[in-house]
């Protein structure tokens, strides 16, 4: 642990345009994507990326697409990539679409954003050029090669050959104007759309990358929806000039890692989970589990007096990652602290990190010499983080101040008035600063429980401890009301791994050996077994409300 080492230095760019041409630029050769077409692996190179965005952008502004709202929904590819960069380089708006959302959902996002053109997957078009839409929306297919987005490129490359520099060479919006609107949960009937400018996203990247080296080859797994992805995954990549792998579908992470063997992942704690618990059940169905927790004891007995043998040691489950993965770059919901700290005794870093939507995303995150799991660590150095009326314990909401805070949400004042304060940007979350000034997330503000005693519980702690049970898939905790509306005791709904069942009875005496070092009132009263998982948003979430209700 060494808190005041130096931050990585790191290029700061007025824009994007300027970030992407540097590396076209200096790095020409380099492969920025790779991704399957069919049975073989496709590279695109930065210098052929570059000229691929100057071609459909040109095409853009030929059908007079300038100073317009440019959607994108579909799986993770390639052109979808190409879509984003295209839309951000120029003075459009872009707006990412959950490919997940119901269809009402996604003609409520089209209409509340006024996006004038939809790029979308063929699984999409019919549906979308048939919708009924408050004003005239063009449907670009991303798969016709015909009439879609290959139509386009190919139209805009002939342009420029001839001359045409309308995009290459558009005077840009001013970087602290609305580049982005990012959808988050809710928007049946009632969309909230997060603005962000490219200062914003600048801001986040730039900031991010001082604290934290990502750079090499990315395996990129998230949806691109999903903030977290694609402003610290893909924006960041192109800073650092990486080469980032596009996963296909959740099915084939494991065939993607042995295909094109990344250094690094952004992830969010599902996988960390998944991939967890996969290694822990691959050593019990072998019969290993003394064996390797032996071999655990030693390795670190090793490091201690500078001896690294954790590629030896572990070299089975390198070779699961691909063999060359370093770190593993954790955000977008709390992550047990076991979890990293064994990925880092087998010798893949697991770093830790708060963001939300609003914030473009990052807010904070652990250093590589300065790593605290049980935290999410420092605060970026472009943004302030104070806690707001903090109790005797030092808990209170987290707020944000600084470049990367949003703009406010679209076409909605008030909602954005209730967040915004003086320049601060309340986020619903609670937590505590250490004396180290890392970051501990206690609980949204949302979930807090107040029992009739008056004590306060965050939910996510109890679930943390109860989480710990190796056979616990999933848990949610909350207090059921009485016929008055209160709060006087704690129940758990839980999911056990069909693999590893328990009876009800064993169960409630694993829980209780978990929680019996908390206070009575933090003890569970009540417990519910599940059948089945429980229900999660797109972005891999319990629809924890669904549940208490």
């Amino acid at each position: 642990m060494n808190k005041n080492y130096p931050l990585y230095k790191v290029e700061h760019f007025k824009t994007i345009r300027e970030m992407l041409k540097k590396q076209a630029e200096t790095n020409k050769d380099t492969v920025a994507y790779k991704y399957e077409d069919g049975k073989s692996v496709k590279e695109v190179t930065y210098g052929e990326f570059y000229s691929e965005v100057i071609s459909l952008g040109t095409a853009l502004c030929e059908k007079g697409y300038q100073h317009k709202h440019i959607a994108c929904i579909g799986h993770n590819s390639y052109k979808w990539i190409l879509v984003y960069m295209t839309a951000i380089l120029s003075d459009n708006v872009f707006i990412p679409i959950d490919k997940d959302l119901p269809q009402g959902d996604i003609i409520n996002v089209v209409n509340h954003s006024e996006a004038d053109i939809v790029f979308c997957d063929k699984k999409y078009d019919e549906f979308l050029r048939d919708a009924d839409f408050a004003k005239s929306v063009e449907i670009v297919s991303l798969d016709d090669e015909e009439k879609g987005l290959e139509s386009l490129v190919k139209k805009g490359r002939e342009a420029v050959s001839k001359g045409d520099t309308r995009y290459s060479e558009t005077e840009l919006s001013p970087s602290d104007e609305m580049k982005m609107i990012l959808y988050t949960s809710g928007t049946t009937g009632n969309p909230k759309g997060v603005m962000l400018s490219e200062k914003n996203m600048l801001a986040c990247v730039c900031s991010g990358l001082e604290i934290a080296d990502v750079s090499g080859i990315a395996l990129s797994v998230l949806p691109y929806h999903h903030s977290y992805e694609l402003v610290g995954g893909l924006l960041m990549a192109v800073h650092e000039g990486s080469t980032v792998c596009i996963n296909k579908s959740l099915k084939s992470v494991t065939k993607s890692l042995l295909l094109f063997k990344p250094t690094y992942m952004m992830i969010v704690p599902a996988f960390a989970e998944l991939f967890y618990e996969r290694i822990w059940a691959n050593i019990r169905k072998k019969g290993k589990e003394k064996g390797f927790k032996l071999l655990l004891a030693l390795s670190r007995s090793l490091l201690k007096v500078g001896i690294d043998k954790r590629k030896q040691f572990f070299g089975e489950i390198h070779a699961v990652f691909g063999g060359r993965m370093e770190k593993l770059i954790c955000g977008g919901a709390p992550l047990r602290p076991e979890i990293a700290y064994f990925f880092d005794d087998i010798g893949i870093s697991l770093q830790t990190g708060y963001g939300i939507t609003e914030c473009s995303p990052l807010v904070t995150g652990n250093r590589e010499h300065f790593d605290d799991p049980v935290t999410v660590g420092v605060t970026l150095p472009c943004n302030e983080v104070r806690i707001d009326a903090p109790d005797k314990d030092g808990i209170g909401e987290i707020k944000v101040k600084g470049d990367s805070v949003m703009l406010g949400y679209y076409k909605e004042p008030e909602k954005t008035a209730e967040v915004l304060k003086d320049g601060w940007f309340y986020t619903g979350d609670y937590g505590k600063f250490t004396d180290k000034r890392q970051l501990i997330i206690t609980g949204r503000k949302k979930n807090l429980i107040v029992l009739t005693n008056g004590k306060n519980i965050f939910p996510e702690e109890i679930e943390e401890y109860i989480q710990a049970i190796p056979e616990v898939k999933e848990v949610i905790v909350f207090s059921k009301k009485d016929i008055g509306g209160y709060q006087k005791s704690l129940t758990a709904r839980v999911f056990v791994n069909p693999d590893m069942p328990l009876s009800p009875e064993e169960l409630r005496i694993k829980i209780s050996g978990e929680l019996a070092r908390l206070p009575k009132y933090k003890q569970v009263q009540e417990i519910i077994m599940e059948k089945e998982a429980f229900e999660k948003t797109t972005t891999n979430k319990i629809k924890r409300q669904k549940y208490v209700e």
